[in-house]
């Protein structure tokens, strides 16, 4: 029996990363922040995390093509009849005509228009040589699906069709899925449903029937491959157990594969002819139109980056954790101080960054500037710690009001806006050297305020009272003390 899973994908793994923090199929979790600044024991420095881009619709950043390039309607103009009505032959297409055109980038329009936009291909007019067309989606870019890849026809669903992927940006290609009225007549297959499968043979590839039966342009338009049953069946009680089932997705790479892609292809093998035997009076009633195609994913960033930008015609990762690559797949220059790994998503809820070090750092430790530095050797990630107001891959670098004297201290003096007064002298902007009268940062305080006895002020017709200096005082001492001395030995018996 098919299990109820009342999530969707996408509010499965909301809600698996809202448990535990924050994004995969819809997520493979939401990791959305690659690192933040914590105060501990070092001081200010930088906390580092998993993180990987949204999901979103993926269409509007692939390249179409078609095979054959000549297989789209309209040129020459044709007239199609309804493949339920072989007497209603009022459909023209016409490649001339904006209003009467099909073109291939219709099937990523926005929805929702009256009459529905679609692409269309020429009608089975080479009956009986077979009726093919293959529709490539490329990226030029690994992405990750997250959710069911859906095509709506417009005409009849194709009574034999392939759904292909490839990883390597087309080079080769395997099958996600078949699609037949007939599986065994087709390929040879058993027909089977997402339902028939277990944790065990999720990955299986498989032929159903469930698209292509019956007068297939009276009921549901759409054809599916089922993304969501896939993983809602690895998931399994592990759903329950966040631990476990991230642990999974790091370890179990087949999975993560099949998931994976750079390229989709749609093989459309016959069109839908709603009977046994094709009306070969009437090819016009038989043809390929598909209004929309949904793939929902994001990039592929190994965990390394929280945002995927399209420049160029082109989806980059913006790589985090001092990686770099189309995926965040390599250590950048410089930082190859350990062997580059992909982000994971234990310990949950943050995961682990697996940030790329500097080359300097392991059996040859990274130094730091030892007045600006907590430390004079880098932490566990690499990373100098730096002290307050200091700055600097080796923390050797004052930020904005401080100024560099064996380590960064706050600048005190500038002899423009920050004036040493009463006659004193900025010395190397971090100190005031004040007159003898005066002390303070900035010279500004007489300086009988802040010794014994203070001092009167010129106001009142007396000079100010000056403390003894220390010589004086111990020559005092000591003769107070010579003076105790003499006293005392006067009462000691002669000769003692």
């Amino acid at each position: 029996m098919r299990p109820n899973f009342a999530l969707t994908l996408q509010a499965l793994w909301t809600a698996v990363c809202q448990a535990a923090m924050q994004h995969y199929p819809a997520a493979w979790g939401h990791y959305d922040v690659c690192k933040s600044q914590i105060y501990s024991d070092e001081g200010l420095t930088w906390d580092f995390m998993a993180c990987q881009p949204e999901a979103a619709d993926m269409t509007q950043f692939l390249k179409v093509t078609l095979d054959p390039p000549n297989i789209t309607c309209g040129d020459p103009p044709e007239t199609y009849c309804a493949l339920e009505n072989p007497y209603m032959c009022n459909n023209e297409c016409d490649a001339s005509t904006e209003e009467l055109a099909h073109p291939p980038k219709l099937m990523f329009d926005t929805e929702g228009r009256n009459p529905t936009t679609f692409w269309q291909s020429s009608s089975w007019k080479k009956y009986p040589k077979a009726l093919l067309v293959n529709i490539t989606l490329s990226w030029n870019k690994t992405i990750e699906l997250t959710d069911d890849i859906v095509l709506t026809f417009e005409s009849g669903r194709p009574e034999q069709m392939v759904l292909e992927k490839s990883l390597d940006y087309g080079r080769s290609w395997q099958p996600y899925q078949f699609y037949a009225t007939d599986c065994l007549d087709a390929f040879t297959m058993e027909p089977k449903t997402v339902q028939d499968l277990t944790q065990h043979t999720l990955l299986d590839i498989i032929c159903t029937e469930e698209y292509s039966r019956g007068y297939v342009w009276k009921y549901d338009k759409t054809v599916r491959f089922e993304i969501k049953d896939r993983f809602a069946l690895f998931a399994g009680p592990r759903l329950h157990n966040m631990a476990s089932l991230y642990g999974q997705l790091d370890t179990t790479k087949n999975l993560r594969d099949f998931f994976t892609i750079t390229d989709l292809r749609v093989r459309l093998l016959r069109p839908a002819t709603g009977a046994t035997m094709v009306d070969e009076n009437n090819l016009s009633r038989y043809f390929y139109a598909i209004s929309d195609i949904k793939v929902q994913g994001r990039c592929k960033c190994n965990l390394h980056a929280n945002s995927c930008v399209f420049d160029r015609e082109k989806l980059i990762c913006e790589c985090e954790h001092n990686t770099t690559g189309p995926d965040c797949g390599r250590c950048k220059r410089n930082y190859q101080g350990r062997a580059w790994s992909a982000g994971s998503y234990l310990p949950i809820p943050k995961g682990t960054a697996n940030v790329c070090v500097p080359n300097n750092v392991g059996p040859v430790k990274c130094s730091c500037n030892p007045f600006g530095s907590v430390s004079d050797r880098c932490n566990a990630t690499g990373v100098c710690v730096c002290k307050a107001g200091t700055s600097g891959p080796k923390c050797q670098q004052c930020l904005r009001g401080f100024i560099w004297d064996n380590g960064c201290k706050s600048r005190v003096c500038d002899n423009e806006l920050l004036r040493c007064q009463n006659g004193g002298v900025c010395v190397n902007n971090v100190r005031c050297s004040c007159p003898s009268a005066y002390t303070g940062v900035l010279c500004e305080k007489p300086r009988c305020e802040t010794e014994l006895g203070g001092c009167k002020g010129a106001e009142s017709g007396q000079a100010p009272v000056t403390s003894p200096s220390i010589g004086t005082f111990l020559m005092l001492l000591l003769l107070l003390l010579s003076s105790a001395l003499l006293t005392e030995a006067s009462y000691w018996p002669a000769g003692l």
